[in-house]
């Protein structure tokens, strides 16, 4: 692999690293980002072992699938780190931590967030050299970089696997997909009549949802196009799902928690097309390889719409008042500015989004 020096100084390599520790225990989006960081680290150190620091889904995951990922260390439910699974034993940090000084790791990465909760963790693994991100008030790490939240999140957590000497080679994600995912995608769905696409009307945070309506007008449309329209959706968005399902008029497949995480990944691998709000299955699909269409907050598309334009397009929103009290909610990243950064309301901020403006975006990518 080439690296990319363009994106800045990078430092010197630490000799004599064996095994590097990553700490990235958030959601699907969050560890998509980081895929390039892993990259470059396996480029930087081919004969390190990489073990990420992270959840029990990553776990499951990275089995068997191959990439620069090691082995998964999974990280205990703790403040600012992650939330417990349903049902997962409770443990505790603290023995975590003394169980992973064991491991003698070399380097310590947090690619985690600023870390007022993150850095202390990784300062306590006992590697040589720690190094991370850094907000207003978080302590700091060997090595860090001033934590600034409008910076896309590939290049933020590249800069800091600069700072270990591990240049980028890649800033586009990439998630291999392996023979078992697309067998289960194909168990649970069978082979297509059509060329299909995938919409994706869920998203953790409901600011972040274009109306179901809309999703369901450009299943109307795609499925006139000629396409097999599945809606894709995790147990909790099963409402958001079935109000497109209900809306759309046409036959669609629903599939709410028929497939694994990896089964979705070879679902979305062979799909033409994910159009899909800015949440994770999103980000997954570009990752695999599949056209996207994305529905973004203005101030998320700066942070993590894909750079390419062949196979990606983000249509964005603009809108930064509250569309209930009409605040201003940019003041908690800009203090000096008038209004109200902590407005309590979850409202869609992506409703002004027009259908025909993603439809155009679709028909021309299927169209290449």
């Amino acid at each position: 692999m080439v690296a990319l020096n363009l994106l800045g100084p990078v430092a010197e390599r630490v000799p004599d690293v064996e095994r590097i520790a990553v700490l990235r225990a958030n959601a699907l989006g969050d560890f998509i980002f980081v895929l390039p960081t892993l990259d470059a680290l396996r480029a930087a150190y081919p004969g390190a072992e990489i073990v990420l620091l992270g959840a029990p889904w990553h776990a499951k995951l990275w089995r068997d699938r191959p990439g620069p990922v090691d082995r998964v260390l999974v990280v205990p439910p703790a403040p600012g780190i992650r939330s417990p699974d349903t049902g997962e034993p409770e443990s505790a940090m603290e023995d975590f931590v003394a169980a992973a000084r064991k491991e003698r790791f070399d380097l310590a990465l947090q690619v985690h967030g600023g870390g007022a909760n993150s850095n202390p963790v990784v300062a306590g693994l006992g590697a040589r050299v720690t190094a991370g991100l850094r907000a207003e008030g978080a302590p700091p790490l060997d090595r860090w970089l001033r934590y600034v939240y409008y910076q896309h999140e590939v290049i933020r957590y590249l800069e800091v696997a600069a700072l270990v000497g591990a240049p980028a080679t890649t800033i586009v994600p990439t998630l291999t997909v392996t023979d078992a995912d697309r067998a289960e995608a194909a168990g649970v769905l069978g082979p297509p009549e059509r060329p299909r696409v995938a919409l994706h009307p869920g998203a953790t945070d409901t600011r972040r949802r274009w109306p179901p309506e809309r999703f369901a007008e450009v299943a109307r449309e795609l499925h006139g196009d000629g396409y097999e329209v599945l809606v894709t959706g995790t147990a909790a968005e099963q409402d958001v799902v079935d109000r497109v399902v209900a809306a759309a008029g046409v036959p669609v497949r629903p599939q709410v928690g028929t497939l694994s995480l990896g089964g979705l990944a070879g679902c979305y691998a062979d799909c033409a097309l994910v159009v899909s709000n800015d949440t994770g299955p999103l980000h997954l699909a570009a990752a695999v390889g599949a056209a996207t269409v994305g529905v973004f907050w203005v101030g998320n598309l700066i942070n993590t719409a894909n750079p390419l334009r062949a196979r990606h397009r983000p249509i964005s929103s603009w809108t930064v008042h509250c569309p209930v009290c009409g605040v201003d909610c940019t003041p908690g990243i800009y203090p000096h500015r008038p209004g109200d950064g902590d407005c309590p309301h979850r409202d869609s901020f992506v409703t002004d989004v027009p259908a025909i403006e993603v439809l155009e975006a679709a028909r021309e990518l299927l169209a290449v």
